[in-house]
């Protein structure tokens, strides 16, 4: 499969359709690690402009007191923290994957949580187009962009672990995810800091 921006769009479809199918597909291309981390670079950087642009569209910007935080004020540190946030979700879909009695490959799971962003992406294309055109569309899409990313998620877990259950899969996420969020508030703890929105 070559990659052109069709042949991806429609792959987007297929995944959209047929979750597992497209993951499956995307697996059996075999890029390496090098590719996959200049992939996942880029669509993080692209992320980054297309949400920047939609704040601006809105009206908003980096002094905009209503919105905040470094994902709003810098760029350069949203896409840092952005990127960063990805690799620890690849570390943890391939590790607690692993010790769970999954089979995949830390490079599978970097290719599927790269795809998984690219989906976000075009998502996020769309959302951006519907903010302009009808606001109240584009609030409703970013909602189900949220079920989207579980759904596509716990597909893609099963697919690179070899896990028949969905619905196990979909605890363990869950489960995952709160533990890693009580590690990193206990880390932040010890280092002075603390979650934006917490206490």
């Amino acid at each position: 499969m070559t990659l052109t921006l069709n042949n991806l769009l429609s792959l987007v479809v297929q995944t959209l359709k047929a979750p597992q199918e497209g993951a499956s597909t995307v697996l059996s291309l075999g890029l390496p690690r090098h590719v996959l981390m200049q992939l996942l670079s880029l669509v993080v950087v692209l992320s980054v402009i297309a949400g920047q642009l939609g704040v601006f569209a809105l009206g908003g910007g980096f002094e905009d007191g209503a919105m905040t935080g470094p994902f709003v004020m810098s760029p350069l540190m949203a896409t840092f923290i952005q990127f960063a946030l990805l690799i620890v979700l690849v570390s943890c879909v391939h590790v607690i994957g692993r010790a769970l009695g999954g089979t995949g490959s830390f490079e599978e799971s970097l290719a599927l949580v790269t795809w998984l962003q690219f989906i976000l992406l075009c998502l996020q294309v769309v959302q951006f187009a519907a903010l302009i055109l009808f606001p109240v569309i584009g609030s409703l899409i970013g909602l189900a962009s949220i079920a989207l990313f579980m759904w596509l998620l716990v597909n893609f877990v099963a697919v690179i672990h070899g896990f028949a259950s969905l619905g196990l899969v979909f605890a363990g996420v869950l489960i995952s995810a709160f533990g890693v969020l009580f590690a990193m508030s206990l880390l932040l703890a010890m280092l002075g800091l603390s979650i934006p929105g917490s206490l």
